[in-house]
């Protein structure tokens, strides 16, 4: 298998840090898995499947491989399903073999990110799904838990989404606050333009607001907490000359609605902020 990569995450650091945190290192009494050393003898190997007990899009199964060679490289593993497959429950998803304490060890941390991507991917195409035909794409937001935004967006791509900006870094989102302190829409956006800011995204909430943003410069207005009757009003004002993206009050009951008044994006931030954790399991038997 090819290792998994993604621009701006660091895989091997990532297995690092986790199992820092998992194995206690520089705590006293730290840095190993003491049940299973004392448990399980050295030389003990075990095989095992990893399987899902729901239906799920797939995704975080590259990341659960690096765990398991981190602590045994020649661990023999085998992945049966693709990224971003639609699964039924009942699925192998992985099958391995090889040092039984490095099994145990891996098993938790592997786990727990095939479960928490694979719930954000499986909630994503839910909601892609449910846009229906109104042709809007669906986006993701920053609301991720801190250290794992390359993953979680990585998930909703393995759903269907696209991403929205990835960080603070790569494009404007002049937001109420930001207006608060500039005075208006039309100045925050043009300080942002004469910033020299290459793409500038303006969150407006009103229709009047939507002129002011466009004449200054603004190149995506997120319309924010809109009713569909409102969405479709903004969307023929707009008339074309920037992005528009539906934002706030998105739900599985409300996005096809929002999708159908012909907006380009709807952004869902519970792609990221509440998707359940999948139900995956990993069992053993001695080899």
């Amino acid at each position: 298998m090819t290792k998994f990569s993604l621009p701006g995450f660091d895989l091997d650091k990532f297995i690092r840090e986790t199992y820092a945190e998992d194995l206690g290192e520089g705590l006293p009494g730290g840095g190993h898995d003491v049940t299973s050393e004392s448990v399980i003898p050295a030389d003990a190997r075990f095989a095992g499947v990893m399987d899902s007990r729901d239906p799920i899009v797939v995704a975080g199964l590259p990341v659960a491989v690096a765990f398991f060679l981190a602590l045994d490289p020649d661990m023999d593993i085998e992945v049966l399903v693709e990224e971003g497959q639609t699964v039924p429950a009942g699925s192998d998803l992985m099958r391995l073999s090889g040092n039984a304490r490095a099994m145990l060890t891996a098993e938790r941390s592997a786990l727990n990110t095939v479960q928490h991507l694979s719930g954000i991917a499986t909630m994503t195409r839910e909601y892609v799904d449910a846009i229906g035909d109104g042709g809007a794409v669906l986006l993701d937001t920053r609301k991720t838990i801190p250290g794992l935004r390359f993953l979680e967006k990585y998930a909703t791509r393995m759903g269907g989404a696209q991403n929205h900006r990835m960080g603070l870094w790569d494009a404007a989102m002049i937001k109420d606050n930001h207006v608060l302190v500039a005075g208006d829409v039309g100045e925050a956006v043009r300080r942002a333009r004469n910033a020299g800011v290459a793409r500038i995204i303006c969150e407006v909430d009103r229709l009047d607001q939507i002129e002011p943003a466009l004449s200054a410069g603004a190149d995506h207005l997120l319309l924010d907490n809109m009713e569909p009757d409102t969405l479709r009003e903004a969307v023929a004002l707009v008339a074309g000359r920037a992005i528009t993206e539906a934002s706030g009050g998105v739900n599985l009951q409300t996005i096809g609605a929002k999708s159908a008044t012909g907006v380009d994006y709807v952004s869902v931030g519970r792609l990221t902020q509440s998707a359940p954790a999948a139900d995956i399991g990993l069992d053993f038997a001695p080899l």
